[in-house]
């Protein structure tokens, strides 16, 4: 069922939406990533490598909807645009056994014990690991402690959709442009339906019955969809469909929302004074939950992998090995902040008192990663691994095509019972073309 005619389909549908010794001889590589503030530290970085090394980086900087369909239709066409790709845990363990990755278990002097093991498993297939993690993360509830104060709210340590909802028309302020809550609104399996993924599991819903029947018609379906519409039109903030991880992110950390569902890789920057305006006000939960007590919170990784299409392996791991170790996050912690570390891939990491002083929510973080479990993430019974994605080579193109159809019902040009009719009806069809 794998083949790279199914990469390349999807890679279209989303475009529609080692040492630091010098080296012998110096080398440019080619490396595609991601505009998140991780990333964009590590590419302002990155110049000490360089000079260590005497080779240089050309950076591929994208949003991601255009990294991913850029990465997959090069990985899946054997391009050889690039050296490094930013890809995640979804890409590596497919692509990895299809043999388009370098095996990257083999670096010298590289910690590969120090990795969180849950996050080396999920980049790994039959045991072989294919991409190094960056940074890891799942998903939690941040809100504004100073106006949950003077509204006498409370956030529970564990939050119900109800209470969200609760809270959201509370605090809800358009004459001073606060709104009550921001999601992601962005269509892209990465985007809005990373959390309308789990959002679709924790109301008792998944996406495939045990014989790979879709289920988009099912109450689940919508009684989610018609949650994520209500909170968004009612407590959202204007022009919603546009914004994802990013945008998102900007809202909060210059006061517009008062609560925000995401990655709990935000976390460095929403409590770091010098990106957030308000980051002595941020407080932090568990991702909500509705019927079901799982499947309510996300697992990522952020991962660094060297194509076999690559020229340039050996420099390529290289860098990987700089970046990717617990050099670079003293490296970090010690030029840019503690609280601004790539989290959630080492062990060290957690373990280091200058970090776990400067990160009130080091400890939420890596509980919500190792309580994320892909392997049992629906209330029934499902042929598939992920949380907020299905682990098939189809579903980066179903995903983006499906956070379409929310996407455009969020904005009003398609009805909730449409955007659940067409997803049915596409699932249907593209998984009869796939043989399931």
């Amino acid at each position: 069922m794998t083949t790279k005619r199914t990469l390349l389909a999807s890679a279209a549908t989303i475009a529609g939406l080692a040492s630091l010794a010098p080296a012998a001889f110096a080398e440019e590589i080619t490396i595609a990533t991601v505009n998140n503030g991780d990333m964009i530290i590590m590419q302002e970085l990155s110049s000490q490598w360089e000079d260590a090394t005497g080779n240089t980086i050309n950076w591929v900087v994208l949003e991601e909807n255009v990294l991913r369909q850029r990465v997959t239709t090069d990985i899946a066409s054997g391009g050889g645009q690039f050296d490094i790709m930013t890809i995640g845990s979804y890409e590596a363990p497919i692509w990895g056994a299809q043999g388009w990755l370098n095996p990257l278990g083999d670096i010298e002097g590289y910690d590969y014990d120090d990795l969180i093991p849950a996050v080396k498993a999920g980049l790994s297939a039959d045991g072989t690991l294919y991409a190094l993690p960056f940074y890891a993360e799942s998903s939690f509830t941040m809100y504004r402690t100073d106006l949950f104060e003077a509204a006498g709210l409370e956030m529970p340590e564990q939050p119900t959709y109800d209470q969200i909802m609760g809270f959201a028309e509370k605090l809800t302020d358009r004459d001073n442009d606060v709104n009550g809550i921001c999601l992601r609104g962005k269509a892209g399996w990465g985007e809005n339906m990373a959390f309308i993924g789990t959002l679709i599991n924790t109301f008792g819903g998944r996406w495939f019955d045990e014989n790979w029947v879709p289920q988009a018609d099912q109450p689940a379906w919508s009684d989610a969809l018609d949650y994520y519409l209500e909170i968004m039109t009612k407590y959202g903030p204007p022009g919603a469909g546009t914004n994802g991880y990013n945008e998102n992110q900007a809202l909060f950390q210059t006061g517009k929302c008062a609560m925000w569902v995401d990655a709990t890789s935000a976390a460095g920057r929403v409590f770091d004074p010098n990106q957030s305006e308000y980051a002595d006000k941020v407080g932090f939960a568990a991702a909500p939950i509705a019927k079901v007590e799982k499947g309510n919170a996300w697992f990522w990784a952020w991962s660094l992998a060297v194509p076999t299409s690559s020229k340039k392996v050996d420099v390529a791991k290289d860098f990987l090995e700089w970046a990717t170790n617990e050099a670079y996050v003293n490296l970090v912690g010690e030029t840019k902040g503690w609280v601004a570390v790539p989290p959630g891939t080492r062990q060290s990491t957690y373990a280091n008192a200058k970090y776990i002083e400067a990160a009130p929510f080091a400890e939420t973080v890596l509980k919500s990663i190792l309580a994320a479990d892909p392997s049992d993430a629906t209330a029934d019974p499902v042929p598939y691994t992920g949380i907020q994605y299905v682990a098939i080579p189809e579903f980066a193109g179903l995903g983006s095509q499906v956070g379409q159809n929310f996407s455009a019902a969020l904005t009003g040009s398609m009805t909730a019972e449409q955007a659940l009719s067409d997803t049915q009806t596409l699932l249907v069809e593209e998984m009869e073309a796939a043989g399931y």
